[in-house]
């Protein structure tokens, strides 16, 4: 998992977090919401782990409700330039035009995510809820 720390709308400090998102979320939000000022959020809804997508989601809500801290929703594309996404097995997400399939590629597709350097041109989606794109099991 990535994380990016802005000020001013530009990256200061990019972070990798390894682990499932279930472990080692909470942790971080808890150390970051005590150390620093938070004023915004910005996380990738989807499409891409129902579980990771869902354990962020339910740990945004509760920031917000508990501590006042608004999240937004921004696509996963715009954090990949549009690339192939892990779905299961050996299907992926892809993304055309503005419609996303599933679609099955043999051999693993590069889809390396980055942390964009400032904010202005994130594109912040209408609803802040997980964009599942297939049914959770």
């Amino acid at each position: 998992m990535q994380v990016g720390l802005y000020k001013d709308g530009k990256l200061q400090k990019s972070l990798e977090l390894k682990g499932l998102a279930s472990d080692v979320l909470l942790p971080f939000l808890a150390d970051l919401t005590k150390n620093e000022k938070v004023e915004k959020i910005y996380y990738t809804s989807g499409p891409g782990s129902h579980m990771g997508t869902k354990i962020a989601y339910v740990l945004l809500k509760t920031l917000q409700i508990t501590k006042g801290i608004p999240f937004f929703a921004v696509s996963a594309f715009d954090l990949n330039s549009n690339k192939p996404i892990k779905a299961l097995g050996k299907l992926y997400f892809i993304k055309e035009k503005e419609t996303i399939i599933t679609k099955k590629f043999e051999n693993e597709p590069d889809s390396g995510f980055f942390m964009p350097e400032t904010l202005n041109k994130m594109r912040v989606l209408e609803k802040n809820e997980p964009d599942y794109q297939i049914a959770a099991v």
